[in-house]
C-alpha cells in the first residue's frame, strides 16, 4: 500500500471533513424534498456525466430545467447539452428514461424504484431499467438524493488513486457488474482500514484531482 498517498489522504479529509459532511447532509435534505420531477432531473444529471465534466452536465439540466416544459424530446434538447459528450445517445437515453420515469405508456418507474429502501437493490433496479446508466451512474444518482451511503462511485478519479494506493492493479478499460462490485467492496474495506467512511472517501479521492467537491 502506498502509505505517502494514504498520509496525503488523511490530511485532505481532515481539511475538507466538515465542507464534506456539510454535503452529504444536503444531498439527504434535499432528497427527502424533491418531487417526482426534480428526482427525475437528477438522474438525467448523472445520464450525462459519463466522459463528460460534472459541471458542464449540470449547467445543461438547468438549461433544460430553465427553457423546457415536461415531455422533452431528444431532438429539442440538443441544443442546450453544451459539453457533453455523446449527447446525441445521451439525448435519446434522456427521453426514454423519461418515459419511463413518469409512466407515459406504462406503470411509472419511479414508484417501482422507490418501493425499495435497500440502496444496492435500487441500484440494480436502476441499471436493469434505465439505458445508459451503469452501475457508477446509478451510484451517483443514489447518492445525490441521500441513498447511497454504501455505495462507491468508480469514476476515473477514484480508480486513478485505487490503482495508486494499490487496491487495484490496473484501471479497468471496461467495467463488467462483477469487477465493479468487487473494486467497490475492496474500496469500502479500504475506507475502513483508515476510517474514512466510504460515501466521504470519494469526495476526498475527487478532490485531490479536480480541486472541489461538487455533485
Amino acid at each position: 500500500m502506498n502509505k505517502k498517498l494514504v498520509k496525503e489522504l488523511k490530511l485532505l479529509y481532515a481539511e475538507i471533513r466538515p465542507e464534506i459532511e456539510g454535503r452529504i447532509k444536503d444531498f439527504k435534505s434535499t432528497g427527502k424534498n424533491m418531487d417526482k420531477s426534480e428526482l427525475f432531473y437528477e438522474l438525467g444529471f448523472c445520464l450525462f456525466t459519463p466522459q463528460s465534466k460534472a459541471t458542464m452536465c449540470w449547467n445543461s439540466i438547468c438549461s433544460i430545467k430553465k427553457n423546457m416544459k415536461k415531455n422533452h424530446r431528444s431532438k429539442e434538447i440538443l441544443p442546450l447539452l453544451n459539453g457533453v459528450r455523446f449527447k446525441y445517445k445521451k439525448a435519446v437515453y434522456f427521453e426514454e428514461a423519461q418515459k419511463k420515469w413518469h409512466g407515459f405508456k406504462e406503470t411509472p418507474f419511479y414508484d417501482d424504484l422507490f418501493s425499495f429502501t435497500d440502496s444496492r437493490e435500487m441500484r440494480e433496479r436502476l441499471v436493469k431499467n434505465i439505458k445508459g446508466l451503469g452501475y457508477k451512474e446509478a451510484s451517483h444518482f443514489l447518492r445525490n438524493i441521500g441513498k447511497g451511503d454504501e455505495l462507491a462511485i468508480l469514476d476515473r478519479h477514484i480508480l486513478k488513486n485505487l490503482r495508486l494506493l494499490g487496491i487495484i492493479e490496473s484501471v479497468p478499460k471496461s467495467i463488467t457488474k462483477n469487477s465493479y462490485l468487487d473494486i467497490e467492496k475492496r474500496m469500502a474495506s479500504f475506507a475502513k482500514k483508515i476510517s474514512i467512511p466510504l460515501s466521504h472517501l470519494d469526495f476526498v479521492m475527487w478532490y485531490k484531482e479536480a480541486g472541489r467537491v461538487f455533485k
